[in-house]
This record gives structure tokens, C-alpha cells and sequence, in this order.
């Protein structure tokens, strides 16, 4: 047999060339894993923008939503506010048409008087009742209660018997519409006992302001 029959013949296969190995970085991770994981980071990255951006879309909704409920809520308590400061003449004829009579003055009287000052008393009674269920309540301090610059008016410095900076009297009373002062109480500060009364002790209320 010829040297020539031994011979096989060669297949595709046989001149096929190796396939190359993937390279490994100094890290130890292969070159071939690279693009795979720039494209991981990459989507993370637009992953945690996304979620950054609906996070503050949320926000900003939650915050609408708070400030449309506190303006439904400010338009419904305050609505009547112009309609109660024009209400509060009225209110305070009432009250000094019942502060001007003692009760004492009423005996002896005909029946009649003392009905229209019964009426008058009731008639204040009853606004005072129906302003309050709308939000309106009247502010009267007393003598010696702390002065509350939100609530009262200093109109007046005056030596009394109350401690500096106490309220010493009442000129008018105040009212209030929720949280808000529809019309301070008018008051005088005292500045202490007659005696000390250029010593206020560092508590007096500057009525200049």
C-alpha cells in the first residue's frame, strides 16, 4: 500500500483555528464580562434616577394635597371673618347696654324695665353663642393674667397693684376667629407698684411698639 493511501485526508475541523481564550483583567474578572457589566451599571443608574424622580413626584403630590386642605380648610373657618368684625359693634353695644345697669338699680323698677334688660342681656347672650358655633369666641382678660402681644393691645402703662408687665385693666375685650385675632383686646400694662412704678424688674411691656 502507497504512502499515499495512508495518508488521511484533512477536515474543515482540522483547519479550523482555536478559539481564544477571554483575557483576564488584573482584578480577576474576564475582558469578555465587561460589556455586560456596563450595561448592569448603566441600567442601575437610570434605575435609582427613576426612582429618585417618582420619590419627588410623590412629595410634591403629598405637599398639593396638604396645601389644597389647608386652604379648603382656612376658607371654611375664615370665611366669616368680614362679616364677624362688622357684627363686633353690635356685640359691644349689647355688652355695655347690660354692663351699664346694675342689678341692684332693678329693684323697685316697673316689670317692664327690668324685661328689656332681661331681653337685652339674653339677646347679647345669644349672639355671643352663635358667633361662637361659627368660630368666633370673645378674649376678655382680667387684671393680673399675663399679656399676650398674639391677643392683647397695650394701650397704656400704668402703676397698680398687679405685677410689671401683669394687665392691670381691661379697656375693651377681643375676640378671635379659629387660631387667628380678629381684634385684640385693648388692655394697660402694669409697671409695677406706685412706689417702684420707674422699676419694672426688666418684665414691662413696651406700649410704643
Amino acid at each position: 500500500m502507497s504512502d499515499t493511501e495512508n495518508t488521511k485526508p484533512e477536515t474543515a475541523a482540522d483547519d479550523a483555528a482555536p478559539a481564544p481564550e477571554a483575557q483576564e483583567n488584573t482584578d480577576g474578572t474576564s475582558t469578555g464580562d465587561a460589556p455586560a457589566e456596563d450595561a448592569i451599571a448603566k441600567l442601575t443608574a437610570e434605575l435609582d434616577a427613576m426612582r429618585d424622580k417618582l420619590l419627588r413626584a410623590l412629595a410634591e403630590a403629598e405637599n398639593t394635597r396638604r396645601r389644597a386642605e389647608k386652604e379648603v380648610k382656612d376658607s371654611r373657618d375664615y370665611s366669616v371673618s368680614n362679616f364677624a368684625k362688622d357684627m363686633l359693634d353690635v356685640a359691644d353695644n349689647l355688652s355695655r347696654a347690660v354692663g351699664s345697669v346694675d342689678a341692684a338699680t332693678l329693684d323697685g323698677v316697673p316689670d317692664g324695665v327690668k324685661n328689656l334688660v332681661e331681653g337685652v342681656a339674653m339677646t347679647e347672650k345669644a349672639m355671643l353663642s352663635k358667633m361662637e358655633r361659627h368660630g368666633v369666641k370673645k378674649v376678655d382678660p382680667a387684671p393680673g393674667d399675663a399679656f399676650d402681644p398674639h391677643r392683647h393691645q397695650a394701650v397704656a402703662q400704668i402703676p397698680s397693684d398687679q405685677p410689671a408687665g401683669r394687665i392691670a385693666s381691661v379697656m375693651q375685650t377681643g375676640f378671635v376667629i379659629g387660631e387667628r385675632t380678629l381684634r385684640a383686646a385693648m388692655v394697660a400694662v402694669s409697671a409695677g407698684s406706685p412706689a417702684g412704678s420707674s422699676d419694672t424688674g426688666g418684665n414691662g411691656v413696651d406700649v410704643t411698639a
